[in-house]
């Protein structure tokens, strides 16, 4: 085992050795293999949120992974909103890094399963309910100005069904209030206009008129949400705040995407249309907002199993 990877595998909450680990993995991959510079940082890129899960799981050392922590953390980047492809070349880089720690001597042992870690049948998208949605609202104190942000911040994801990165994506100049309506930036920097009704127009009034020239005094920034040095929120910081009045409603595991997934899937139980809820998501394909037909039905078959008299019939009888 290098010296380098020998010191870098134990890093508890120094990412400077974490960066240093990746920096000889980055080298290893150069060197051996070839690869352009463009290639290396998505591998960068690709390992960055395996740090961020091991000090949510509060694991101390590359050597703790194992089969079930690692089927977790695929598990999780599904849930904060990363799309298959993504986790998929996630997986891919992150065999490469571990082939290599064992190599390297790092492991003893790869800790991934060679089949079956992803399934192949797609994963359905976790929503909230309407009443625990309006939980998250609830909780959030708006006697404070990051407070008024905050539900702001909070109804304009449910209400337009946004992704993490189109929220942070957002500035001043994309909100019309008055016509409850934003201009998305999504996906390949493809815009699209969304809507948004009554209770988020208001909360993100109340914001704009009072309380975002608070928070950004000096008039410097175009960003719609701002923290405290005026400066556009970071999208850890938006999932953090997601995060946190989601505990404070006593729900657990709630991102950014939760709130869209919710989104789509309350708008098909009310009768919307398929191909108006992919419009409103920013979707490219209808498969992809099909998925959400999966999980209303589902939730129709449990209404129905339980409702419904030839349903609840006992099959031994007949």
């Amino acid at each position: 085992m290098s010296s380098v990877t020998k010191q870098a595998i134990y890093f508890r909450n120094d990412k400077s050795k974490w960066t240093e680990l990746v920096d000889s993995f980055e080298h290893h991959v150069k060197t051996e293999r070839g690869l352009s510079d463009f290639t290396i940082r998505n591998y960068r890129n690709d390992l960055a949120p395996l740090f961020d899960f091991m000090q949510k799981q509060g694991l101390n050392s590359i050597t703790e992974l194992n089969r079930t922590n690692l089927r977790e953390y695929l598990a999780w980047l599904v849930d904060i909103g990363y799309v298959r492809s993504s986790v998929v070349r996630k997986l891919s880089t992150l065999r490469g890094f571990l082939k290599w720690l064992v190599r390297d001597g790092a492991l003893k042992t790869d800790p991934l399963p060679r089949r079956g870690v992803l399934n192949k049948t797609r994963r359905l998208p976790r929503f909230l309910s309407k009443e625990e949605v309006n939980k998250i609202f609830e909780v959030v104190d708006i006697t404070t100005t990051t407070g008024v942000r905050d539900l702001a911040l909070l109804e304009l994801i449910y209400a337009a069904g946004l992704r993490v990165s189109e929220v942070h994506k957002l500035n001043f100049s994309d909100i019309n209030v008055g016509n409850q309506e934003l201009v998305v930036t999504g996906k390949g920097s493809k815009q699209r206009i969304a809507l948004i009704g009554k209770p988020a127009a208001y909360a993100m009034e109340q914001y704009i008129k009072y309380d975002r020239t608070k928070l950004d005094r000096k008039g410097r920034t175009k960003a719609l949400f701002v923290n405290r040095s005026g400066n556009r929120l970071t999208q850890r910081t938006i999932q953090k705040r997601v995060n946190h009045y989601s505990k404070l409603a006593g729900l657990k595991d709630v991102h950014t995407h939760t709130l869209r997934h919710s989104f789509a899937t309350h708008l098909l139980d009310g009768g919307a249309d398929l191909r108006v809820v992919q419009e409103l998501l920013g979707h490219s394909s209808p498969s992809t907002t099909q998925l959400y037909t999966h999980v209303s039905n589902s939730e129709a078959r449990q209404v129905y199993l339980s409702a419904h008299p030839r349903a609840m019939k006992d099959e031994s009888k007949i």
